[in-house]
């Protein structure tokens, strides 16, 4: 039973997949997306759904600092609501509030280039999402 966990920006979409205990989140890749044509990677993420044999979504929900939902947020709660309905497969809205920040000190501390760090930021960021959940759920 695998999750997939996805952090979605403006012109990408970070994958992570569980392992099958459901232990630990591991990056997968980064999608383009191009959100302003409607096009949210939804070919790819049918293809990793299958390969993986997925049960669950997680997606990053951007709240603000005060808890408050924003421009970005309201987007995320609409791509989680369209995903659900179109790959049947339950979707948890995970606070994402200051992932992509830990994932980019955690490349930094591995002394990662800047160039490499943009490759692979939105992809650590769906992994920190993930074992977010997978930590919650194992307690």
């Amino acid at each position: 039973m695998r999750s997939i966990g996805l952090d979605v920006g403006s012109k990408t979409i970070g994958v992570a997949i569980s392992d099958a205990m459901g232990w630990t989140a591991q990056p997968i890749e980064t999608i383009q997306i191009n959100e302003q044509v409607n096009d949210f990677g939804y070919k790819r993420l049918k293809e990793l759904i299958q390969e993986y044999e997925i049960t669950t979504a997680v997606v990053g929900l951007p709240k603000n600092m005060n808890g408050t939902i924003g421009p970005r947020g309201e987007i995320c709660m609409q791509f989680a609501e369209n995903f659900e309905k179109k790959f049947k497969i339950p979707v948890v809205l995970w606070d994402e509030r200051l992932t992509t920040m830990a994932a980019e000190r955690v490349l930094l501390e591995a002394d990662v280039s800047r160039g490499k760090r943009k490759k692979v930021i939105d992809k650590m960021a769906a992994v920190m999402i993930l074992q977010g959940y997978l930590d919650r759920n194992s307690n």
